[in-house]
């Protein structure tokens, strides 16, 4: 069964329908129908927001996310203050991947820096690499080198009057 395409037209006609559709929560387990990237295009879908992504830091996910819940919700310049200032071993490829972001959301969703602010920042677990270890009698030991996949999204905060 073969997915159907809509036409720009139809995408312009039933655009309020899909809009909703698309931003309605749902079950983990529920299929919805996935937008291409063009129908999301000309839906205007994605153009409030900065994205970035970093695969396979060799980094177990749990740490990383001790960090990032330090920044989720801030402002970014506060956000880059606590990664400079931080100890820990993910704060300069987190700090590397928040100015990706925010050069996507300035230069591709014309957003201005100063209210942008972190909404979403996500580490999952990625492919475990296995290095065996030579032991003593000719024995041998797995060692997992755990790896993961960071995601964020930056989005302008709306100041209220």
């Amino acid at each position: 069964m073969a997915k159907r395409i809509l036409s720009r037209q139809e995408l312009l006609e039933r655009r309020e329908e899909l809009i909703a559709a698309h931003k309605k929560q749902t079950p983990r387990n529920a299929k919805t129908r996935v937008l291409t990237k063009k129908e999301r295009k000309v839906l205007g879908i994605g153009r409030d927001e900065g994205r970035a992504s970093l695969r396979h830091l060799r980094m177990n996910a749990f740490k990383v996310n001790a960090l990032i819940r330090n920044v989720v919700g801030k402002p970014l310049e506060e956000a880059y203050a606590i990664l400079q200032y931080t100890p820990h071993g993910a704060a300069q490829p987190l700090t590397k991947l928040l100015k990706s972001a925010e050069a996507n959301a300035v230069n591709n969703n014309g957003m201005s820096p100063e209210t942008l602010y972190v909404a979403e920042l996500y580490a999952m677990q990625g492919p475990t690499l296995k290095r065996i270890r030579p032991r003593a009698r000719g024995q041998a030991n797995l060692i997992r080198k755990r790896t993961c996949h960071v995601d964020v999204v930056l989005k302008e905060r709306v100041e209220e009057v």
